[in-house]
């Protein structure tokens, strides 16, 4: 399961053909990461990301501001690539999986910043507790996927928090509280 709701970009309205009012577009999950990065110690930036998601792009081509995303992580999945540290980045100390299974974004506004990029501000819930953040967001191509043959948008987020704000400092600020959130994606319009 993969995880991410944001508010479709009116820049997307001027890259589709006509169709449809309402468009559904899911994650393609060999062309999408998801991964959270901060700074240890001052010596190194590392990086997490989630295998597990879903979600779902709501595209309204007639009035694009109707557009809506929303995402689930299992948060359970989170990979370091480091057995222990992904215990320990699960354990209470931090994300408490075993009690808060999902993290959840559901975006609730899109301001349009210029042709290709956009803002979309939403709510993201982490441990239970749910607060505002803001995705720069940039399509990076919209059409007919060579491939696939589906209509796809290639999409680039992202955002920084603070993770005190959601219950998770523990060694904050020697590691640093501000985590920033990055995702690429491409997204497949559903038959």
């Amino acid at each position: 399961m993969n995880l991410i709701r944001l508010a479709a970009p009116a820049f997307f309205a001027s890259t589709l053909n006509a169709a449809a009012a309402s468009e559904t577009y899911a994650f393609d999950p060999a062309h999408t990461e998801v991964r959270f990065c901060w700074n240890h110690l001052g010596f190194s930036r590392q990086c997490a990301h989630f295998v597990k998601y879903e979600g779902e792009l709501q595209y309204d081509q007639a009035d694009p501001e109707k557009s809506s995303i929303s995402v689930k992580f299992a948060a359970d999945s989170l990979e370091t690539l480091v057995p222990v540290f992904n215990d320990h980045l699960k354990s209470d100390k931090f994300l408490d999986t075993k009690k808060f299974p999902e993290i959840t974004f559901k975006s609730t506004k899109f301001a349009k910043t210029g042709d290709k990029t956009g803002k979309v501000t939403g709510d993201l819930t982490v441990k239970g507790i749910a607060k505002p953040v803001t995705l720069d967001v940039t399509l990076n191509q919209a059409g007919v996927h060579p491939i696939n043959k589906k209509q796809t948008l290639g999409i680039g987020a992202v955002a920084v928090l603070k993770r005190s704000d959601y219950g998770v400092s523990l060694y904050a600020p020697m590691v640093s509280d501000d985590v920033s959130i990055e995702i690429q994606t491409e997204m497949n319009k559903k038959d």
